[in-house]
C-alpha cells in the first residue's frame, strides 16, 4: 500500500519548469497588453481623415499587430503551462519556433540579398516620405530618425520633393515649397528655441549651399555605416531577442514531455488498478 500510494502521488511535472514557463509567458503577456493599449490609443486619437492614410507604414498599426501577435502567443503558453494542456503548449512552441526561423532567414537573406534590401528599405522611406504630413505617428519618427542619424530623406534631401507639400514644381501652392523639415537641419548645442522654419527653399540649392544650412546625406546611407560600427552591439540584441525565444521553445518542450509521461504513468496505474489479479 505504501508503494501504491506514492506511484500515484508521484508526478513527472516539475513544479519548477510549469511556473517558470508560466511566469515567462505572463511577463511577455503583460508587455503585449502595453503595445496592444498604445497602438489602439493612438489610433484613437488620430483624426478621422487621416486614420486610413498611410496603414503600410504607420507605427501604431505595427504595435498592435506586434501586440496581438505577441498576446496570442503567450496566451498560449500561459494557459497551456498553467493547465498543462499539451495542444496549446504545442501551439505555443510551434509558433515561436516558426517565429524564430524566419528571423533567421530574414537576416541570412537580408545579408546575402543585400542590393535588393536595400532596394526594398529605399522603397519603404519612399512611401514614409510620401505620407509624412499624413499621420502624425509617422512624422514624429521620421524626424526622430533624421536627427539621431544626421540625415535628410532616403538617398538625400532632394528626396524630400517626392512629398506634395515640400514638391518644387511650379504649380505647387504650399508654402513649404522646395523645404525639408526641420529635422533635416544643423542645429548648435547653444540654439534653445528651435527654428522650424530652418529648412526653408533647401532644395533649390545645389549639395554645397546646402550642407551649410542642413544634412545633405541620406538616411540609408547613414543607417547602414551605423550598423556596420555597431556589429557588436547589434549581435547583442540580435541575441537578446532570440535567447527569449529559445528558452520558452526549451522549456515548453521539456514541460510536454513531462506531461506526456504523466498520462502514461496515470494510464499504468489505472490499468493496474482495475487489473484483479494484480
Amino acid at each position: 500500500m505504501p508503494s501504491a500510494k506514492r506511484d500515484k502521488e508521484y508526478s513527472f511535472v516539475s513544479p519548477v519548469v510549469k511556473y517558470l514557463l508560466f511566469i515567462f509567458n505572463m511577463i511577455f503577456w503583460v508587455i503585449a497588453l502595453v503595445l496592444i493599449s498604445i497602438g489602439v490609443y493612438s489610433r484613437i486619437v488620430k483624426h478621422a481623415e487621416t486614420i486610413l492614410a498611410c496603414l503600410t507604414v504607420d507605427p501604431a498599426l505595427l504595435l498592435m499587430i506586434v501586440g496581438i501577435l505577441m498576446f496570442f502567443i503567450t496566451f498560449c503558453g500561459c494557459v497551456g503551462s498553467l493547465r498543462e494542456n499539451i495542444c496549446l503548449l504545442q501551439t505555443f512552441c510551434i509558433i515561436l519556433t516558426i517565429i524564430f526561423l524566419l528571423q533567421l532567414v530574414a537576416g541570412v537573406l537580408g545579408f546575402v540579398f543585400s542590393d535588393k534590401a536595400r532596394g526594398k528599405v529605399t522603397e519603404m522611406v519612399d512611401n514614409a516620405i510620401k505620407h509624412y504630413r499624413d499621420d502624425l505617428d509617422l512624422q514624429n519618427l521620421i524626424d526622430y530618425g533624421q536627427k539621431q542619424f544626421n540625415c535628410c530623406g532616403g538617398v538625400s534631401y532632394m528626396d524630400w520633393s517626392q512629398n506634395i507639400y515640400f514638391n518644387c514644381s511650379q504649380e505647387n501652392p504650399s508654402r513649404e515649397r522646395c523645404s525639408v523639415p526641420f529635422s533635416c537641419c544643423l542645429l548648435s548645442n547653444v540654439e534653445t528655441v528651435i527654428n522650424t522654419m530652418c529648412g526653408h527653399e533647401m532644395q533649390v540649392h545645389d549639395y554645397l549651399a546646402a550642407s551649410a544650412f542642413i544634412n545633405t546625406n541620406g538616411c540609408i546611407d547613414n543607417v547602414v555605416n551605423w550598423i556596420h560600427s555597431n556589429l557588436f552591439l547589434l549581435g547583442g540584441i540580435a541575441l537578446g531577442l532570440a535567447i527569449p525565444q529559445l528558452v520558452g521553445i526549451l522549456l515548453s518542450q521539456i514541460l510536454i514531455n513531462q506531461i506526456r509521461d504523466q498520462i502514461k504513468l496515470q494510464n499504468y496505474n489505472q490499468l493496474h488498478r482495475s487489473d484483479p489479479w494484480s
